[in-house]
């Protein structure tokens, strides 16, 4: 058994990861705040925001966390400076066509017995078998 997100609408895509509530830019900016906690950080995390990207290419939603401003941030007692624009790839979510997740399976030595969606066909459940 498998699950896989399956490929929908782009702006269906980037609202659930850029959801109005913030809560996913919450999750993410959380990131941060847990490496100034456990790594000895000091990110600000209000010269961050979250962004949402889709990655055509790799079929996938992206995560970044974007400075806001030119800085300079220590971790560890090490110094990293951010541009204005610069990102931290937080996350990356793939996303698969049914076909694109056949072959893959299939190299692995595995090919699609049983399929199981919702009813929108956003997520997959997959029953494997051995070639």
């Amino acid at each position: 058994m498998i699950g896989a997100d399956l490929t929908k609408d782009i702006k269906v895509l980037l609202a659930a990861y850029d959801d109005r509530q913030g809560v996913t830019a919450a999750f993410n900016l959380n990131l941060l705040a847990r490496i100034n906690r456990v790594l000895d950080g000091n990110f600000r995390l209000e010269r961050f925001a979250h962004e949402a990207r889709w990655n055509s290419n790799n079929s996938a939603v992206e995560m970044h966390l974007v400075s806001l401003e030119a800085q300079t941030v220590v971790v560890d007692g090490q110094s990293f400076d951010f541009a204005a624009g610069e990102s931290i790839h937080t996350e990356t979510s793939r996303k698969y066509n049914v076909k694109t997740l056949s072959a893959i399976v299939e190299n692995a030595g595995w090919y699609i017995d049983e399929m199981w969606t919702d009813p929108r066909q956003s997520f997959g459940v997959f029953g494997l078998a051995s070639l």
